[in-house]
């Protein structure tokens, strides 16, 4: 029985392609400073509106940790989720193509 691994060659050649990427990224903005997307949205929206920055209101008002591991812990919990909930995406995949070839 001959394995057709066409799925799994361009899943690695996107995994080194990304990887390449974020290499020359980071080693060409070595001197540009980080920013998250909720400071740079925010920024455009006072822009846009012509609003200063300090006295824009979100809709929902955020909420922050009181410490930086609780952040951190909360993370860590999120990507837990989000990798079984894409774990049980793929395996219900898997399983039902091996049910497909048994048959």
């Amino acid at each position: 029985m001959a394995h057709n691994y066409t799925l799994e060659i361009l899943a690695g050649i996107a995994i080194v392609a990304f990887c390449a990427l974020f290499l020359y990224t980071s080693e060409t903005m070595s001197g540009a400073e980080f920013a998250g997307s909720d400071n740079v949205g925010s920024g455009l929206i006072a822009e846009l509106s012509a609003t200063p920055l300090e006295n824009f209101q979100p809709l929902i008002p955020q909420w922050e940790p009181p410490s930086g591991e609780i952040e951190s812990c909360l993370f860590a919990l999120q990507s837990a989720i989000g990798g079984i909930l894409i774990g049980g995406v793929f395996g219900f995949w898997y399983g039902q193509a091996r049910r497909n070839t048994a048959e």
